[in-house]
């Protein structure tokens, strides 16, 4: 499992949080069949092989399946499953940075969630 992506990271993390924001926002449903991988690869500028591995964490956390010669589809249930990964990846790893940096900043975390709901 891997963070929805940052810029300093892999290029196939990219291309998977790419896609796991996809999946989040509905784009693609369970039962939705994914970009083939010349075409994301096209798409992104990315090396065939980079998104194929992109999509194979995806097989291999159990999100989407592979048909033979047809391509992959999301399974049901993967949008929620994803939600939850994520989630819990960004309260263990991205929000101690960020909180972190708010210290470091001197800003105030409740002036900062007023910002943004205000």
């Amino acid at each position: 499992m891997a963070a929805l992506s940052s810029d300093d990271s892999p290029v196939y993390l990219r291309l998977r949080g790419t896609i796991a924001a996809a999946i989040l926002r509905g784009d693609y449903a369970a039962g939705d069949q994914l970009p083939s991988v010349r075409a994301l690869a096209a798409e992104h500028g990315a090396n065939p092989l980079t998104v194929a591995k992109a999509y194979q964490s995806f097989q291999d956390d159990g999100y989407v399946e592979v048909r033979r010669g047809v391509g992959m589809f999301v399974l049901a249930g993967a949008a929620e499953r994803l939600r939850r990964a994520e989630r819990e990846d960004f309260v263990a790893h991205q929000w101690p940075r960020i909180r972190e940096r708010i210290d470091l900043l001197g800003l105030d975390a409740t002036d900062l969630l007023e910002r943004v709901a205000g």
